[in-house]
C-alpha cells in the first residue's frame, strides 16, 4: 500500500530559488524566498492518496535539555539522520563527538525538528563562546563537569538561570534588557527554518518547520508541537516563557500567523497527556463565562489542534484501565505501555499536579480515548466539540534520531543517560511513527493530510491502516480491488465525519490493515473502538472485527520469533449493532501485531553473559509487546454546529 518515494523534476530556476531561500539571515522573508504554491506537481500523485511515515517530535543541540543529555547532533544532522544518513551520538569523546554511530533501517518520508522554544536562547548563550555571557556564573554551572552524573544534570543545572515553570529570561545571562537573548533566540530559530529548507526534497523528503511549546503549570505535562505548513512563520516562536496558557497560544498563533497575511499556516499537536494530571483536554477559557463566547475559543482550538500525540517514548496515552467515569467493555489491553504501575489516585473530576515527574493522580482526561468523548460532552453544553482529534505517534527523541523506533538494536532517545544497555529502562517503549495518506510527499500535502485528519499513530512497525466511515457499503468490499475509491465515493475516510443518514441504517465501517513489510511478525487483529456520552459518563466498547487473539507468550524463548501465523493483512465490513441514533459518537480502530520481543530482551540476548545488565536475569521481566497501530476517529452526529455557535459568530 505505501508508494515508493518518488522525486518531481524540478525546474533550474526553482532550484536556484530554493538555496536562494536558504542563505538569508532576516526573519521569515529569505525563507519566503519560494511561495509554496510554486511546488511542482509529483510525478507519482495519487488522487486516492499514498502512505508517508514521519516523526513530529524531535529534538537536537538546541534544546536545553538534549545538551544536559550530551547530545551534540544539529537540526542538519537530525535531517540527515531521518533521511537515512547515520550521525554520531552519545556519548561523547574528548573532542566531544559522539561515539555512537547510529542508522535507520528504513529513511522516514517525512520529519519535524521541534525543538524547545524554552531556553532555546539561554542554550546559545551559555555554549557559544564569546557570547558575551559565556563565561559568567550561570553558564558555567549551566556546562558543569563533562564527567557529571547525566541523570542529575537537568534540574541543577538549569536552575542556573530559571527559578520556575515558566523558564523566564534570566539576567545575567540574557542581560537585564533580555537583549542578549532576543538575538541569540532569532539566529536559532533562523538555524532551524534554514536546517529544514536544506533537508526539503520536494517529492522525495517533507521537512516540516516546527518547535516544542513546554508549558508545565503545577508541573503537569501541557506540551505541545507547533508545525507549520510552509516557510511563512512568525519571527519568533511563541513561548510558555512569554504566552503561559494554551488559550494564548492558539491566540498568539492566530493573530501571527494564520491572520497575519502572508500565508502562513499552522497547527498544534498536543503530547504526553498521560502526565498531565487531568489538565491537557480540560476546558479553561479563562475569565470568559459566556457560553457563545466560550465557543469562539472552542472553534479556534480545533481549528487548531486537529491532532493528538498517542504515543512517544514517553509512554502511551490513548487508555487506562479503571478510571472513574468510565463505563463499558473491560480493556486489558490498556495497560499498554504505561508509565506508572496501577493503584495510582484517580483525580475523579478534578486536577492534579507534578505528573511531568511521575507524581500527582491521573484522570480520564489524560487519555485520548477518553477525551473524545469529553469533547461530546462539551458541544452538548456550548454547540463546539473542541477535541476533535485525530491520532499520530512520535518518538520525543533527544539524540536528534527521528524515527529511532525498532525494539531490535535501541539504542535510548535521552543521550548519556539511556546510551549503555544497564542504564536503559527495559519498560520504556522506543517510541513510535506518524503516517499520514496525502496525494505526494510535499510539505503541503503532508500538512493538509494532518489537517483533515487523514492520519493514524504506530507504536513503531509500519503497519499500513485505511479506515472508512458510511452507511452502505457491501459486505464483499473487502475483496474488491476498487476498496479505497469505493471507500472514499461511499463515505468518509478517518478524521470525517458520517454522512447524512439515509433511512435506518447503521454505521458501516471499512477497516484494513497491511503488516509491517520490513518487519518481523504479522498482524493479528483489528479492533473498533466506541465512545458515547451517557447518563453523565463516558462509555466504551471494544469490537474485535477480524483476525483472532493470540497468547502474549506467542514468542520462541529462544529466537524471539513469532510462534504465530498471523496474518499478512486483514480487513473488514463492520456494522455498529448497538447504534443509537440519538447519541453522538466517536469510532476508531486499533490494529494489532502479534506478540514480538521487547528491546531488552533482544539485548539480553545480543550480549556475552557476563555483559548482560542486570534486568535480564531478572525471571518476573516482561518479554514481549504487542505492538499496534490506532487510526484517527471517525465521527456520528458532530457535524455542524449548533446555534449556539452561531450566535457566537453573530457576537463576534
Amino acid at each position: 500500500m505505501s508508494a515508493p518515494l518518488s522525486r518531481a523534476v524540478l525546474a533550474p530556476v526553482l532550484l536556484l530559488a530554493l538555496a536562494a531561500g536558504c542563505a538569508g539571515e532576516e526573519g521569515p522573508a529569505r525563507a519566503d524566498a519560494v511561495p509554496d504554491e510554486l511546488h511542482a506537481e509529483c510525478a507519482d500523485r495519487d488522487p486516492l492518496r499514498q502512505l508517508y511515515w514521519g516523526d513530529l517530535h524531535v529534538h537536537s543541540v538546541r534544546s536545553f535539555d538534549s545538551y544536559l543529555y550530551d547530545t551534540r547532533a544539529t537540526p542538519d544532522e537530525a535531517y540527515r539522520f531521518a533521511r537515512g544518513e547515520a550521525i554520531g551520538i552519545a556519548p561523547l569523546d574528548a573532542g566531544g563527538a559522539g561515539t555512537r554511530r547510529v542508522r535507520l533501517e528504513r529513511p522516514l518520508d517525512f520529519a519535524a525538528v521541534t525543538d524547545h522554544a524554552e531556553l532555546m536562547a539561554e542554550n546559545a548563550v551559555c555554549t557559544t563562546p564569546g557570547s558575551g555571557a559565556y563565561e559568567t556564573t550561570a553558564c558555567r554551572t549551566y556546562r558543569g563537569d563533562p564527567g557529571d552524573d547525566p541523570a542529575g544534570r537537568l534540574l541543577r543545572r538549569t536552575r542556573a538561570f530559571t527559578h520556575d515553570s515558566r523558564w523566564r529570561h534570566s539576567p545575567e545571562v540574557c542581560g537585564e534588557s533580555g537583549a542578549r537573548c532576543v538575538a541569540a533566540g532569532d539566529r536559532v530559530w533562523r538555524e532551524i527554518r534554514a536546517a529544514a529548507e536544506r533537508a526539503y526534497e520536494p517529492c522525495g523528503f517533507s521537512s516540516l518547520i516546527g518547535y516544542e511549546y513546554s508549558a508545565t503549570p503545577g508541573l503537569s505535562n501541557m506540551h505541545r508541537n507547533v508545525i507549520f505548513r510552509g516557510t511563512r512563520v512568525p519571527r519568533t516562536p511563541v513561548s510558555s516563557s512569554v504566552v503561559e496558557h494554551a488559550r494564548d497560544l492558539w491566540q498568539t498563533l492566530n493573530r501571527e500567523c494564520i491572520e497575519a497575511g502572508n500565508g502562513c499556516d499552522v497547527l498544534v499537536i498536543p503530547h504526553n497527556s498521560n502526565k498531565s494530571n487531568g489538565r491537557m483536554f480540560s476546558f479553561d477559557y479563562g475569565d470568559v463565562t459566556d457560553p457563545a463566547a466560550q465557543a469562539l475559543q472552542a472553534r479556534l482550538r480545533r481549528r487548531l489542534e486537529p491532532l493528538v500525540e498517542i504515543m512517544q517514548h514517553k509512554g502511551d496515552s490513548e487508555c487506562r484501565p479503571g478510571l472513574s467515569g468510565v463505563v463499558g467493555t473491560a480493556d486489558e489491553l490498556c495497560g499498554f505501555e504505561k508509565l506508572r504501575a496501577p493503584g495510582v489516585e484517580d483525580c475523579g473530576e478534578g486536577l492534579g499536579q507534578g505528573g511531568m515527574f511521575g507524581s500527582g493522580c491521573v484522570s480520564r482526561r489524560d487519555f485520548v480515548r477518553h477525551a473524545l468523548v469529553e469533547g461530546l460532552r462539551e458541544r452538548e453544553r456550548i454547540g463546539v466539540n473542541p477535541l476533535r482529534l485525530g491520532i499520530i505517534a512520535s518518538t520525543d527523541t533527544h539524540n536528534a534520531t527521528p524515527g529511532a523506533v525498532e525494539e531490535r538494536g535501541f539504542g535510548g532517545h535521552l543521550g548519556s543517560i539511556d546510551a549503555l544497555p544497564e542504564d536503559r529502562d527495559p519498560g520504556q517503549s522506543p517510541g513510535g511513527l506518524a503516517a499520514v495518506w496525502a496525494e505526494q510527499n510535499t510539505r503541503e500535502a503532508i500538512f493538509d493530510a494532518m489537517r483533515r485528519r487523514e492520519a493514524f499513530g504506530s507504536s513503531g512497525p509500519r503497519i499500513a491502516v485505511r479506515l472508512f466511515g458510511g452507511w452502505a457499503y457491501p459486505d464483499e468490499l473487502c475483496s474488491d480491488p476498487d476498496l479505497v475509491a469505493r471507500g472514499y465515493a461511499g463515505g468518509v475516510p478517518m478524521g470525517g465525519d458520517l454522512p447524512a443518514r439515509p433511512g435506518d441504517a447503521a454505521p458501516a465501517l471499512v477497516a484494513y490493515a497491511q503488516r509491517d513489510p520490513g518487519g518481523d511478525a504479522p498482524l493479528e487483529r483489528i479492533q473498533v473502538i466506541k465512545g458515547w456520552l451517557e447518563d453523565g459518563d463516558v462509555h466504551q466498547a471494544v469490537y474485535d472485527v477480524a483476525g483472532s487473539r493470540v497468547a502474549s507468550d506467542a514468542v520462541d524463548p529462544e529466537t524471539c520469533a513469532p510462534r504465530t501465523l498471523g496474518a499478512d493483512s486483514l480487513c473488514a465490513v463492520w456494522r455498529d449493532p448497538d447504534f443509537d441514533p440519538a447519541r453522538p459518537a466517536v469510532y476508531y480502530a486499533r490494529v494489532l501485531q502479534v506478540p514480538t520481543c521487547r528491546h531488552a530482551e533482544h539485548t539480553c540476548r545480543a550480549l556475552p553473559v557476563e555483559q548482560r545488565p542486570e534486568v535480564c536475569a531478572d525471571p518476573g521481566r516482561v518479554v514481549t509487546v504487542r505492538e499496534r497501530a490506532w487510526t484517527s476517529p471517525i465521527w456520528y452526529g458532530d457535524a455542524g454546529e449548533p446555534r449556539i455557535a452561531a450566535a457566537a459568530d453573530a457576537r463576534r
